[in-house]
C-alpha cells in the first residue's frame, strides 16, 4: 500500500483533508503533519511514497521541507499545495516539486493527481525501460543555461527579468526566444526586441522548455546521421504550438497550456537518445518505408519506445509530472490514469493533426487519428476546429 504524507500548519485544513480522503483509506496509508519538523520525523521513521506539502508555513516553509525530503528520500513524489497568491514561492520550488495542487482542491482531484504521479513513477521504473537505459553510456545532462535559469527562479530575489538577462547572454537562445515571441502565434501588437521582455511575456515554463529543446538538439549531432534534425525540431515546435492552442481553446489554465507547449516541444526527444545510443537498430526503424508506426517498431526492437525514453530523461531532469506524463503516453493516451482533457490530450491530438496535415500536403492518405480517444472530447465539428488551428499554425510556420 502506498504511503502518503500531507503537511499543513493549519489544523483545520488537515482535518478537512482527513475527512475528504477517508474513502481512500483502503487504497493509501495516509499520515498528517502540522509542521515541517513533524513531517521530517515521520519520514525518518518510515519513508513515504508521496509528500504533499503546503508552501506557506511558519518556521520551515514548503520549499525548505521538500528540499530536505528530496535529499532524504529522492524516490518520493513531492507535491506542492499552494494558493494562487504564492506564485513567487512556486518559482522557488521548481527544483524540488513534481506537481502542484491548488487550494482548494476536492478529493477526486487530489486522488487523480496522486494516482497519476504514482502510475507515472511505476512506468518509469519498468524493467524493460531500465534495461534499455542501463545500456546507454551517458544520458544528456541538463544544459548549463537551464541550470542557471532554474537557480535564479529558485532564489527568493529572482525575477523573470533576471532570467531574461541571463538568456540574453546566449546569442542562439536569444534569437530563438525572440523568434517565438514575435511569431504570429502570439499575435502581439508590436515587435519585441529585448530577450528580457520576451522572457517576461513567455514565462518561466516556456523559456525553460525552449532552452532544453534548443540545447538537446544541438548536443545530439550524432543523431543527424540517421534523423533529419531540422525536420524533427520543426515538428516538435509545431506540435508544441498546436498543443498550447488546443489547450487554450479548451479553456485550460495558463499553467496547463504552458505544460502542453512544453510537452509538445519535448515529445520526440527520446528519438535523439535512441539514435545516439543504438545507431544501427535505429537506422532500421527511421530509414525504412514500412507502414508500421515508428514507436511500434521501437517497441518491437527495444521493448520500449522513444516516448518512454524521453519521459525517463525528463523525469531525471525533474520536469513537472504533467509534462513527463504527456511525453510518456503521447502515443497511447488511453493508458494514463486520468481520462480527463489534459496536457497529454492536447499533445496527443496536436501530434496526430500535425502529421495528418503534413501527409495531406504530400498527397498521402492518413488514417492515424485515434478516433476512440479523441471522441471523448470532440465531435466532428470541434475536430475540424482543431484542424483549422493546425492549418493556421503550420502555414504561419512555413
Amino acid at each position: 500500500m502506498n504511503r502518503i504524507l500531507f503537511v499543513d500548519d493549519e489544523s483545520s485544513i488537515l482535518s478537512g483533508l482527513r475527512r475528504m480522503l477517508r474513502p481512500y483509506r483502503k487504497e493509501w496509508d495516509m499520515a498528517f503533519a502540522e509542521s515541517g519538523a513533524e513531517a521530517l520525523q515521520l519520514i525518518s521513521e518510515n519513508p513515504f511514497d508521496v509528500v504533499v506539502s503546503d508552501m506557506k508555513m511558519p518556521g520551515m516553509d514548503g520549499v525548505e521541507l521538500l528540499t530536505k525530503v528530496k535529499a532524504l528520500n529522492p524516490d518520493s513524489i513531492r507535491i506542492a499545495l499552494s494558493g494562487h497568491a504564492e506564485m513567487e514561492m512556486l518559482l522557488e520550488s521548481v527544483q524540488v516539486t513534481h506537481q502542484f495542487l491548488a487550494k482548494p482542491s476536492d478529493a477526486e482531484h487530489i486522488r487523480n493527481v496522486i494516482s497519476q504521479a504514482l502510475a507515472l513513477r511505476d512506468m518509469l521504473n519498468d524493467d524493460k525501460l531500465r534495461a534499455c537505459i542501463s545500456n546507454i553510456e551517458m544520458l544528456p545532462s541538463l544544459p548549463d543555461l537551464y541550470t542557471r535559469v532554474t537557480a535564479i527562479a529558485a532564489s527568493p530575489e529572482g525575477t523573470l527579468r533576471d532570467i531574461g538577462q541571463v538568456v540574453a547572454e546566449d546569442i542562439s537562445m536569444s534569437a530563438k526566444i525572440l523568434q517565438m515571441v514575435n511569431s504570429a502565434f502570439f499575435g502581439l501588437a508590436r515587435e519585441i526586441s529585448s530577450p528580457e521582455e520576451a522572457t517576461t511575456i513567455l514565462g518561466l515554463d516556456v523559456v525553460r522548455s525552449l532552452i532544453l529543446s534548443v540545447k538537446i538538439f544541438s548536443s545530439c549531432e550524432q543523431a543527424s546521421k540517421i534523423l533529419d534534425l531540422k525536420k524533427l525540431n520543426d515538428h516538435c515546435h509545431q506540435v508544441g504550438m498546436l498543443a498550447k492552442a488546443i489547450a487554450t481553446q479548451e479553456g485550460m489554465s495558463k499553467k496547463a497550456c504552458d505544460f502542453s507547449l512544453m510537452a509538445g516541444m519535448m515529445h520526440d526527444i527520446g528519438k535523439l537518445i535512441l539514435t545516439t545510443a543504438y545507431p544501427e537498430q535505429s537506422a532500421k526503424i527511421y530509414q525504412n518505408e514500412a507502414h508500421t508506426p515508428e514507436w511500434q517498431s521501437e517497441t518491437n526492437i527495444f521493448g520500449i519506445s522513444h516516448a518512454q525514453i524521453g519521459a525517463y530523461l525528463l523525469g531525471v531532469w525533474n520536469l513537472p509530472n504533467p509534462v513527463v506524463e504527456a511525453v510518456a503516453y503521447h502515443h497511447m493516451p488511453e493508458k494514463a490514469v486520468d481520462h480527463r482533457f489534459s496536457p497529454l490530450s492536447a499533445t496527443h491530438i496536436a501530434n496526430l493533426l500535425v502529421i495528418e496535415h503534413r501527409d495531406k500536403l504530400q498527397g498521402i492518405q492518413n488514417n492515424t487519428l485515434n478516433v476512440s480517444y479523441i471522441s471523448r472530447f470532440a465531435d466532428e465539428n470541434k475536430l475540424n476546429q482543431w484542424r483549422a488551428l493546425a492549418s493556421k499554425i503550420l502555414e504561419e510556420a512555413e
